[in-house]
């Protein structure tokens, strides 16, 4: 790690939660954006609202898809979620094989 950019990548186990800020930390991203996201529909919280919304490891992967998404395809946030809908939907569909 050599700056103030690196980015701490891993998952959260088991019935461990996180806060919106710990969130953004874990995403690299600010709470800005993730309430951007949450507020249009395309991101949801596992349990709480307001200030007392807890995140799960599914949220956080959803919300890093929806970064590399729209970063790497410059893509605004609603495409980035029907993309990131469709990959959830396939995932769901093989594993029911």
């Amino acid at each position: 790690m050599n700056g103030d950019d690196d980015v701490l990548v891993g998952v959260v186990i088991d019935d461990e939660t996180l806060t919106l800020d710990e969130l953004a930390c874990a995403c690299g991203v600010s709470p800005d954006w993730l309430s951007q996201r949450l507020e249009a529909g395309l991101l949801a919280c596992c349990s709480g609202e307001g200030d007392h919304r807890r995140f799960a490891s599914p949220q956080l992967h959803r919300a890093r898809r929806l970064l590399a998404i729209e970063q790497d395809f410059d893509a605004n946030q609603e495409l980035a979620a029907l993309v990131v809908d469709l990959l959830e939907e396939i995932h769901r569909l093989r594993a029911g094989r």
